[in-house]
């Protein structure tokens, strides 16, 4: 089979819905509501339409595609630069060491700061895999389309990326952290405030939120295990984000505590390694395994193939790949070794 990577349209509406019915919660760029994914379709479809170069409120979403049947399978989302349309909050995890002299001791203290620091980054995230189709390398595809996309066009993200990982999150819908930390002031369990999240923005958080730092030492065991840790279903995604350069740098979520990870967008493996080349006229019949791309926003493909280097420059694509970017000899593709 061949998987192809493309902007999402609207009429892809139905199959967003299907999977984001199958996340099992605490899933905030793809909440199982028709008209909240109908406005992110909208989103991409304004932001495919900016011929404009430079960074902007904009959303991409993409789609992974079956070549022959046309099935979804897949999705990730892009956002070119956040906090422009509300505050973006994450806690920092700061420490404090305090000497008492007549005790003999030193205490180390952890505390959850709110902030906004990583305001003005770009953000990768939305990334799900319907269940039928998490082999293959087929997320290693999904996750890496969307650094492709990137350095296709530079110029309209942000020098810092980041990505937030699902924290621990019960079969019943229930976090542990927001249990013991934030729900305290919202009256609210985590997958009703994960929803109002979802569908509303986050103001609420900047309404309700107490402002002074949250001792760590002070929260239930439970809360505190839960801190930087991501959700079993997030641990390979964590992989792959640290083999692209990215790091967890003390930033967690403020709903599940699951972990932020950030990079400087130019040192991302992918960014950093995609090559320009011109189609050759013959395919490849074997060679290395490669991330290839052609098309400027809403055509825009990108795929997983064979690709061989000739003695003049030029990149021979196997057959399959070809035909799923839709490229033909003497076209600029870009690509990245896997």
């Amino acid at each position: 089979m061949t998987y192809v990577i493309r902007p999402a349209r609207a009429d892809d509406l139905e199959a967003m819905y299907e999977m984001a019915k199958l996340t099992g919660g605490g899933f905030t760029n793809l909440p199982a509501n028709r008209p909240a994914l109908s406005a992110k379709l909208q989103r991409t479809e304004d932001a495919l339409a900016r011929d404009e170069d430079s960074v902007g409120d904009d959303l991409f979403v993409m789609m992974l595609e079956d070549v022959e049947t046309g099935a979804i399978r897949g999705t990730c989302q892009i956002f070119s630069q956040i906090g422009r349309s509300w505050p973006f909050y994450s806690y920092r995890i700061t420490s404090h060491t305090a000497y008492s002299r007549e005790l003999d001791r030193t205490f180390r203290n952890r505390s959850l700061q709110l902030v906004t620091d990583l305001e003005g980054s770009s953000e990768v995230g939305g990334l799900f895999l319907h269940p039928s189709a998490r082999a293959g390398g087929l997320g290693m595809l999904l996750a890496r389309s969307r650094y492709m996309f990137i350095a296709m066009h530079r110029a309209r993200f942000s020098d810092r990326i980041l990505a937030e990982l699902r924290g621990i999150v019960d079969a019943n819908g229930n976090s542990p952290f927001w249990d013991g930390v934030a729900g305290r002031f919202f009256g609210m369990n985590f997958r009703e405030a994960d929803d109002f999240n979802a569908l509303n923005g986050n103001q609420f958080i900047a309404d309700l939120m107490p402002k002074q730092p949250v001792y760590v030492a002070m929260i239930s065991d439970e809360a505190r295990s839960a801190i930087g840790v991501p959700h079993k279903t997030g641990r390979p995604a964590m992989r792959m984000l640290e083999e692209e350069g990215f790091a967890w740098e003390n930033y967690i979520d403020i709903f599940d505590g699951g972990p932020t990870m950030t990079a400087r967008t130019d040192n991302v493996r992918t960014i950093s390694s995609a090559a320009q080349a011109i189609v050759a006229p013959d395919a490849a019949d074997h060679g290395m395994k490669a991330l290839v791309a052609r098309g400027r926003l809403a055509d825009f493909r990108c795929t997983m193939g064979d690709v061989e280097v000739r003695a003049d420059g030029t990149l021979a694509i196997d057959q399959a790949a070809g035909d799923a970017l839709h490229a033909q000899p003497g076209d600029t593709v870009s690509w990245a070794a896997r």
